[in-house]
């Protein structure tokens, strides 16, 4: 009697140390984990949008010194901004995520500038840029500043975060990065045959793009005639217009390319900026093209400097002779022509080429091109002699013009792992392959480089004030920001949009706008029909009456009036459908996120619930 007493009054005392326990074991549990798995992270979204790349880690992990990153991001004045403020959620957690592999060595901090506070001063002082568009006119700020101690690196900010350039923001941030690590410019060497520094002999300046170049790296000018080997320390090479070449130049860039050098070539098939003798005082005919025949050859790459490419669709209007007219080897190559998936292009709106010429693969090679520039569809090829022949009139490109209906590479990156185009040479430290893949950025024309191409000069008190009217400064600008960081840097490409469409959506809207266009392409056929035909009836009153023409002409129009009443209805059953279509599916998404899943929730609780109370009163 009393050992059953004793056991009945013990079991509520070890339910409660059992109780004491799990809550003990519970602490100690999260106290471990936060201290042993503070870096962890799961990512379970579909596109890993929030895993950092290999390049990203490799900047943060060689982080040689502290540093302070400042988002500035306007919380009051976003209340009503619901796509700004979860793009500012997905920048949020990349940079919570990069503090957290830093161990410590960055600091983030995040700061809501309100309007006429020391903070929103401060973000201004940076150089961040506010937007328009917030709560009660409110102005936005979203970006970044990056800093180090006192007397390092200048601080770096990322002005406003766009979401246009979403796809590239842990691009952005991971330079952001390198730069503040990095004590000083880059160095860039330029070697030209053509004029880009202008001649102070002839009181010639510098062509603009040189000024630009100069705020981003340390610029050196390397000769083309004597050069027999690159400075390691060159971190970009800008090779323009190369013209006869000598073997030993060749060479130098061939091993500065397999060193993991990265070259930048501006090939032309007509430089009109060059202001060599056509004929020289050898008798010589130079026809102002430049190639690099045996270098190409040995990356895989195919290049015609006899051939030029017109696109009628693009064409450039020009001032000749007093009239506008368009020149179809003058190219305004447009946002839809450059590739939006590559960070040097994808902000870029406008580039202009001239007389350019195009890129292919040769069939056997590995090599891969990827665009940055390329034609429409309506583009044609001619020999380079018709178009310096067309000089006066470039109208006359367009007779028998024809399209191959093909898009031509202007401007592309070449991968490969390169191998020697000179394996006969054997000098000390030669290198017959590279020790890994490498990049080339390929470039079919000079001109774009010219002022004349992009930017507009006018007299303002007694200065020059220049205004670009093309992105052909940004195009260079960003491709030597872009190769001009480090390897790790080059490995981050696009990311896609944190932002989810509704495709399923979008493909019943773009069907339907398939069945519009059509109706309306058939309506435009029969309005232009019909007033052709009142066009033939006008002459006819005279020939048969009034009266009959008068009566033709109302039967024409009362026929037109009827099949567009009929055109009208069959557009609205159309978008009928179409409402339909989307209204069942939405009604099909709000059953089973409303009903379906929680009753499936429920179901499974009530289950489990009825289990637990049928096992215990077995028990009893």
């Amino acid at each position: 009697m009393s050992t059953s007493r004793h056991l009945h009054l013990s079991r509520p005392f070890l339910l409660r140390l059992s109780l004491l326990g799990i809550a003990a074991l519970f602490l100690v549990t999260i106290a471990i984990s936060s201290l042993s798995l503070r870096t962890a992270r799961v990512d379970l979204t579909s596109d890993r949008i929030y895993t950092l790349t290999p390049g990203t880690l490799d900047i943060v992990d060689g982080l040689s010194k502290p540093l302070t990153l400042t988002l500035y991001f306007s919380d009051h004045a976003t209340r009503d901004l619901a796509q700004l403020r979860s793009y500012e959620q997905r920048v949020h957690e990349m940079l919570r995520e990069i503090a957290v592999r830093a161990h410590g060595r960055i600091r983030l901090r995040v700061i809501d500038p309100v309007p006429y506070s020391d903070d929103e001063d401060a973000a201004e002082s940076y150089g961040l840029t506010p937007a328009t568009g917030g709560s009660n006119g409110e102005r936005v700020f979203f970006g970044l500043v990056g800093s180090s101690g006192p007397g390092d690196t200048a601080p770096q900010a990322i002005p406003f975060f766009d979401p246009a350039r979403e796809a590239f923001v842990e691009y952005d941030i991971a330079k952001l990065l390198y730069e503040l690590g990095m004590p000083k410019k880059p160095r860039l060497g330029v070697m030209s045959s053509l004029p880009v520094e202008g001649n102070l002999v002839i009181g010639e300046s510098p062509w603009t793009l040189m000024h630009q170049l100069d705020q981003l790296a340390d610029v050196t000018s390397i000769d083309p005639d004597s050069v027999t080997r690159i400075d390691p320390s060159i971190s970009v090479l800008l090779l323009i217009h190369p013209k006869h070449l000598s073997d030993n130049a060749q060479y130098a860039l061939d091993q500065f390319v397999l060193r993991g050098g990265h070259l930048v070539v501006f090939v032309d098939p007509d430089a009109e900026m060059d202001t060599a003798p056509l004929i020289d005082s050898h008798g010589t005919v130079d026809d102002h093209d430049s190639n690099l025949p045996r270098l190409f050859q040995a990356w895989g790459v195919v290049f015609d400097p006899t051939r030029v490419v017109l696109d009628r669709s693009q064409s450039l209007t020009i001032e000749l002779n007093g009239n506008s007219i368009g020149h179809p080897a003058m190219l305004g190559l447009g946002a839809q022509d450059l590739n939006h998936d590559d960070v040097v292009t994808a902000s870029l709106q406008r580039i202009n080429f001239s007389t350019a010429g195009f890129f292919e693969l040769a069939p056997d090679t590995k090599a891969r091109l990827i665009p940055l520039v390329q034609t429409s569809d309506e583009a044609a090829i001619v020999p380079a002699q018709r178009v310096r022949d067309s000089a006066s009139d470039p109208t006359s490109l367009l007779e028998n013009y024809e399209p191959t209906h093909e898009r031509y590479l202007l401007a592309a990156r070449l991968r490969d792992t390169f191998h020697t185009a000179f394996p006969e040479r054997r000098e000390k430290g030669h290198l017959a392959v590279a020790s890994g893949p490498g990049e080339v950025v390929l470039v079919a024309d000079t001109d774009l480089l010219s002022d004349r191409l992009w930017i507009d000069v006018q007299p303002l008190l007694g200065q020059q004030q220049l205004t670009p009217f093309a992105n052909n400064g940004d195009f260079v600008a960003n491709l030597v920001d872009n190769l001009g960081g480090s390897t790790a840097l080059l490995s981050i490409r696009g990311r896609v949009n944190s932002q989810r469409p509704f495709t399923r959506v979008k493909a019943l809207q773009a069907a339907a706008d398939r069945k519009f266009l059509v109706k309306k392409r058939e309506l435009e056929n029969e309005l232009y029909e019909t007033q052709r035909r009142l066009a033939e009836l006008q002459p006819a009153k005279g020939a048969t009456g009034p009266a009959t023409a008068t009566a033709e002409q109302r039967r024409e129009v009362e026929q037109y009036l009827q099949r567009k009443l009929a055109i009208g209805k069959e557009l609205r059953e159309v978008q009928h459908q179409l409402n339909a279509e989307i209204d069942a599916l939405g009604l099909r998404l709000k059953f089973i996120d409303i009903v379906l899943v929680p009753g499936l929730v429920a179901l499974l609780g009530l289950i489990y619930g009825w289990r637990r109370t049928r096992r215990a009163r077995r028990v009893v």
